[in-house]
């Protein structure tokens, strides 16, 4: 049997071949087959000449040249167009059919064959004296000669039954052992301790054993799986044999008259011959088992076939995941043990924040302290004055109620103006908990320009320059808002003081640029140098000689702490700065 087998791919090729009268026409049409084979054709073990006979006499006109190629050639071959038949593996064909739609129309059947379904296998062999080999799981971590992995019979069958077995072969679950071609070599390092196990396919070791080139005493079939009608004793399920399919685009009457005279032919002296092309629907589930062929995506679009293609690294995830459960058992334990102190600390890092912003805002009243006495004592100056005059008309009996109704209604009128700023005072000093709520910003910057121009009359004039459209919304702390503007109108109104007062004015622009909302707050005092800008933020950096360096530390956590920034850059045109306050934008229910 190992004659029939070794010389199979001869036979067909030859059997392909159209023998060409001597004194053919040169007006000869080449049929280019490609022939799935490892090693060079080097000599004819049968006489073909009756089958070039017939061939010729049934296709004249037509010159068949046969081209071995590895699976890799051949397949790049019927992806350019190359060949006109195709003779390979039923594994190879069921992949090139699906992807280039070639069609068999013959399969080879050897002597051996129980039928042209039940033609090829596996056979799983080891040494007799093996007593660790006896079935297919057994084969997990052993070492496992093979051919190569897209022979059929000497891989891929096999290659299916493991996977049943629980071994994956790719997945590295036995250790692969390529010896080549010819397949004896798998025997042969089976022999020589090379190998534990032998993948080869069926029928070999019987046709060695007839040779004389073995002792099949030697030798023991692992699971064997004995099939009525098949002559040898595979390992695995028996599959189609080899077929000859004819490209997508070959001339069909030149199909059909190959066809014919491949099925017309008697058995070779050999005993082989060629059938009607078999179903080769095992071969479609072979392939899916094994995600190949035309199944390759399962690779990539399955469960299994992820888990198949990265199992190493998922079984490192694993270890990685086991580490880390009990790094983090152990981490668990740690921060129960610190969960307390650090909520005590956020607590009190929190409270205070508060207590530094409600002392920044004192600290703002307090450099505003003589400014607020001044605007306090004009009202209340001006109601003694009213009082103290209605007083005088009264003694010398000039009152009238025209007179009295004027008198009261200016008093209330002071009285309410020094109340308002008295109001303003409390309101900006109050310490309070942080609380957002959503307004216009132009609210917002509104009246803290009201504010900073009701507690300090004397100070530069604002500009306000709102370039939004009407209604644009900010979340916010608002007090906090307007304490950050209401500190840098303050720092501005300091910049400016050694200027005249025709030339002392605070800029401020309400914009947007991108998802945020702008406030630009500009003065036009001296050039501060790089150097200084690069510090202004720093907690205790100041350039005021009475300044703690508190303040704009203060404002850029505010403006952090609502998701926003707080930036300076000099002015255009200089001298002066720009301080801008960076805000999101509320929309459609959140934070842009």
């Amino acid at each position: 049997m190992f004659i029939f087998r070794t010389v199979f791919t001869r036979f067909v090729l030859a059997a392909l071949m159209i023998a060409q009268p001597a004194c053919a026409l040169a007006a000869e049409t080449s049929v280019r087959i490609g022939v799935l084979s490892y090693r060079e054709m080097d000599g004819v073990l049968f006489n073909w000449a009756e089958i070039q006979t017939r061939l010729a006499a049934a296709i004249p006109g037509y010159k068949f040249e046969l081209s071995p190629m590895d699976g890799k050639q051949l397949h790049e071959a019927v992806s350019r167009g190359e060949l006109g038949f195709v003779l390979t593996n039923s594994s190879q064909y069921v992949a090139l059919a699906s992807e280039f739609g070639i069609q068999r129309i013959a399969t080879i059947i050897l002597p051996e064959a129980a039928s042209p379904q039940k033609a090829l296998g596996s056979t799983v062999l080891t040494l007799s004296d093996r007593k660790d080999v006896n079935k297919l799981s057994d084969l997990r971590g052993k070492r496992v000669a093979v051919v190569a992995n897209d022979a059929f019979g000497g891989y891929l069958a096999a290659a299916r039954e493991l996977l049943g077995a629980g071994v994956d072969l790719e997945a590295g679950d036995a250790n692969l052992v390529y010896v080549g071609f010819p397949m004896t070599q798998a025997i042969d390092a089976l022999r020589s301790n090379e190998a534990d196990v032998a993948i080869v396919r069926t029928c070999l070791i019987e046709h060695l054993a007839k040779q004389g080139k073995l002792r099949l005493a030697d030798f023991k079939v692992v699971s064997p799986r004995p099939e009525p009608g098949f002559k040898c004793i595979p390992s695995t399920q028996l599959y189609p044999d080899w077929p000859l399919a004819a490209a997508r685009d070959m001339d069909l009457e030149l199909a059909k008259k190959v066809a014919v005279t491949l099925l017309s032919m008697p058995p070779s002296v050999r005993g082989l011959s060629w059938s009607i092309p078999a179903d080769y629907q095992p071969i479609l589930e072979l392939d899916r088992d094994l995600m190949i062929g035309p199944y390759a995506e399962l690779r990539t679009n399955s469960i299994r076939g992820i888990i198949k293609n990265y199992r190493p690294y998922l079984l490192v995830a694993l270890l990685i995941l086991v580490g880390v459960a009990i790094y983090f058992i152990r981490v668990q334990i740690l921060v129960k043990r610190r969960t307390r102190e650090l909520r005590e600390s956020r607590a009190n890092a929190y409270k205070l924040q508060i207590k530094t912003e409600h002392m920044a805002r004192l600290s703002i009243l307090g450099e505003m302290a003589s400014t607020l006495a001044h605007e306090l004592n004009q009202p209340l100056a001006t109601i003694a004055a009213y009082a103290q005059g209605l007083e005088r008309n009264c003694a010398s009996g000039q009152v009238n109620v025209d007179m009295v109704t004027k008198v009261n209604r200016e008093i209330v009128a002071q009285t309410e103006r020094a109340d308002k700023v008295i109001r303003q005072v409390r309101t900006f000093a109050r310490k309070r908990m942080a609380a957002s709520e959503l307004r216009p910003i132009a609210e917002t910057v509104g009246e803290a320009i009201a504010n900073f121009s009701t507690m300090l009359p004397a100070l530069p004039p604002v500009n306000l320059d709102n370039r939004l459209p009407a209604g644009k919304m900010l979340k916010a702390d608002h007090q906090q808002i307007q304490q950050v503007l209401i500190n840098l109108m303050k720092n501005a109104a300091d910049a400016m003081i050694s200027l005249p007062a025709e030339n002392r004015l605070i800029d401020i622009v309400l914009d947007q640029s991108g998802n945020d909302l702008t406030i630009a707050v500009s003065d036009r005092g001296p050039l501060i140098s790089p150097e200084t800008l690069a510090q202004f933020f720093e907690p205790f950096f100041t350039t005021k000689p009475d300044g703690l360096g508190l303040g704009l530390a203060i404002c850029k956590s505010i403006a952090e702490a609502h998701s926003g920034k707080l930036s300076v850059h000099p002015r255009e045109p200089q001298p002066g700065l720009v301080f801008q306050l960076n805000l999101p934008e509320y929309r459609n229910g959140h934070l842009q």
